[in-house]
């Protein structure tokens, strides 16, 4: 209302009485324009602490690193019989596949992995490695012989995994009995074209027909010395179809292992009369291929704390332990649930030991050579199986086996296969690292032809208290040792971050890193020195649970743990698994000031040299000798790479050093710490 009225009583006031108006000032000077600004490129927030670029959360693999409504992967379920000739050394089998198509996909082929296609000449795998090496088949005439492969109707498969779900029970539509199908092998796949496309919810079967000559060093994985045999990659298997890469028909070249789905599996291995038979799973006829005084030992261990002896290395070289009439071959049979693989051993001369723990059986089959050692590898298995089901996630199967042979240390569902060994320690190192195998990738089925880590690495990581927790001691030394190892071996021309996939290792020696010890080492530092071990534990806890008889993916191990930790670790994961960024803290100065009561302060320069991050630990020494240690977060990095920290102590300070306790991968050790008034270490080229 009040410029309403000032209006009105401006029109009211006649014109001769309005106030005449000044003139207009003058026009200031001109100026001169300044130049338009120049324009600078725009800056991406590209730092260690930048947001990680991760694939995209989805239905299937959830922001917080679970799996969600939408997670599928289908289902394989195995029914095998296969012949051990130990004279051609040849292994003839026949299986029957049930696959059931649990994707949101019609397939029209499906991918085979023909894993023994290694050993024929002229393959990939023998061209990349040497004959000489753990990799090699040196121009044995090996690889599968398939003489058939057809598709039928899924209801024509008598099977138990047929039971579970409707989706399940459906068969494929109108596919002809036994049709014949059109095949391509490419390497160590085969390409199998279905003779009626598979719906998703629906199942078919394959029956395939197939031999192969057994090498006698099976890239380390498999084999034969003298009568004993191990016999792993032993059948044509599904290839893995899943919501990240589809087929994953990555190539079987030896140092990459395996990514297989779930089911169930039963299988029968005829072998001569005098072999003993160990494999994954459970024996089925017991009756038939054991005496009954080898029937009740086993009884009894399954309920004993302590190691039964079930066959000694007298029953097993007299043949008193073999049924009474035994005679030609005998046909072992088998059966395994929820499991993504199986393997066997065969020996005419295994001992056999076993004891049990919380209704699974512990078990170890070995020749009596080897019993210097040997004698104690139940125990270990016992020991493993209660360690890592008490600390990790309970052991959802009904056996452990420890296998001696050729084969210096490999996994399998249910089997733990290692050679001879000469001490005790060397045993159990290798017999709880395969034994922790179980766990990962067999419980948690990770893709570990791509990353290899999340297999070998977790379970060196496990391994750490399990050794530990046997041997009664701190191993803080050994891994001092193997932490100096990984980051020397990063300023290598060779050097590759551990996201590399097995097969593109540039160098033989990287395995040893890459897979098995920097990925350890990261995750003891990320326990140890930055979540903790009780936020830690439960964060890795929590993905074992998540992702059990899963595939997860590297993110969803990565979103899990700052999920269940609470905090962003993308500066961790970059630095050391997406990258060889080099860690080198370093005191720059220390400089302290004591007034007349004695009280000091001092300020102590750190810089971080390297393009890697990692808390700060720094530990002073006062005048006296006594010392004090000091935690600083991550984020003191948030302002470059270099720290003052202002200390005020009731004693003057004479030194102070960054990672006192040498458990951070530190590149340069030698500039860690400075005296007072003294510069410490410069920065590293």
């Amino acid at each position: 209302m009040l410029r309403l009225n000032l209006a009105l009583l401006l029109v009211a006031v006649p014109l001769a009485a309005q106030t005449p108006q000044a003139p207009p000032p003058p026009a200031p000077p001109a100026r001169a324009v300044p130049p338009a600004p120049t324009m600078r490129a725009p800056v991406a927030d590209t730092g260690v602490f930048s947001p990680l670029a991760l694939p995209e959360p989805n239905a299937a693999h959830r922001p917080d690193g679970a799996p969600g409504k939408g997670y599928w992967q289908q289902r394989v379920d195995y029914s095998i019989r296969a012949t051990l000739d130990t004279t051609a050394k040849r292994l003839a089998g026949s299986e029957t596949i049930r696959y059931t198509n649990n994707s949101p996909d019609t397939l029209r082929y499906v991918w085979m992995q023909l894993d023994q296609n290694l050993f024929k000449p002229g393959s990939t795998g023998s061209l990349l490695f040497a004959s000489a090496t753990r990799f090699g088949s040196g121009g044995f005439p090996g690889g599968f012989d398939i003489s058939s492969i057809t598709q039928s109707p899924d209801a024509a498969m008598p099977h138990a995994g047929a039971k579970r779900g409707a989706a399940a029970r459906r068969p494929a539509p109108a596919a002809r009995a036994g049709a014949p199908l059109r095949t391509r092998v490419d390497d160590t796949m085969l390409y199998v074209e279905l003779a009626t496309p598979l719906a998703p919810g629906a199942s078919t079967r394959f029956d395939i027909a197939y031999s192969f000559n057994i090498p006698e060093h099976g890239a380390d994985r498999m084999g034969r010395e003298g009568a004993l045999y191990e016999l792993a990659q032993w059948y044509p298997r599904m290839a893995v179809y899943d919501d990240i890469h589809g087929w994953n028909t990555v190539q079987y070249l030896g140092q990459g292992e395996f990514y297989l789905e779930y089911g169930d599996i039963d299988y029968e291995v005829t072998v001569p009369a005098g072999y003993i038979v160990a494999g994954t799973g459970v024996l089925q006829n017991p009756a038939e291929v054991l005496t009954p005084t080898i029937r009740a030992r086993l009884a009894a261990a399954a309920n004993s704390d302590t190691t039964v002896h079930v066959i000694t290395a007298e029953e097993a070289a007299s043949g008193s332990a073999r049924p009474a009439g035994a005679r030609g071959t005998l046909t072992w049979k088998f059966r395994a649930e929820r499991v993504r693989d199986c393997a066997w051993a065969a020996a005419p001369n295994y001992q056999w030991d076993a004891s049990g723990y919380h209704g699974a059986i512990a078990q170890a089959y070995y020749r009596p050579a080897s019993s210097g050692t040997w004698k104690d590898a139940a125990k270990m298995s016992r020991f493993s199986i209660k360690e890592y089901s008490e600390r990790w996630f309970a052991y959802p199967y009904p056996q452990i086996s420890a296998v001696e042979g050729p084969v210096s240390g490999m996994e399998y569902p249910m089997v733990a296969m290692q050679s001879p060994s000469e001490t005790l320690e060397g045993l159990y190192n290798v017999v709880t690292h395969e034994i922790g195998h179980m766990w990962y990738p067999m419980i948690v089925g990770s893709d570990e032809r791509r990353y290899a880590w999340m297999d070998e690495g977790f379970n060196t990581f496990i391994n750490t208290f399990s050794e530990e927790a046997y041997w009664k001691r701190d191993d803080g030394r050994q891994r001092k040792g193997e932490a100096q190892f990984v980051v020397r071996l990063d300023q290598t021309p060779t050097a590759q971050p551990i996201m590399t996939p097995a097969n593109r290792y540039k160098d033989n020696g990287n395995l040893g890193s890459l897979a098995y010890v920097k990925p350890s080492i990261m995750l003891l530092a990320l326990r140890n020195k930055v979540l903790g071990g009780e936020t830690f534990d439960a964060a890795f806890r929590e993905y074992t649970r998540r992702w059990a008889f899963k595939h997860p993916q590297p993110e969803d191990f990565f979103r899990t743990m700052e999920d269940v930790s609470g905090r962003d670790l993308s500066w961790f994961w970059r630095s050391f698994f997406f990258t060889t960024a080099t860690l080198d803290q370093a005191v720059e100065a220390v400089k302290s000031q004591a007034d007349s009561s004695g009280h000091a302060t001092t300020d102590v320069t750190i810089r971080n040299l390297g393009a890697a991050v990692m808390p700060v630990e720094l530990e002073v020494t006062f005048n006296d000798g006594t010392t004090q240690l000091y935690k600083y977060p991550v984020e003191v990095w948030y302002g470059g790479d270099r720290y003052v920290a202002h200390l005020q102590t009731a004693k003057p300070v004479v030194s102070a050093r960054v990672n006192p306790d040498g458990n951070f991968p530190d590149l340069n050790p030698a500039n860690n710490g400075g005296n007072a008034a003294t510069t410490g270490g410069k920065p590293t080229t």
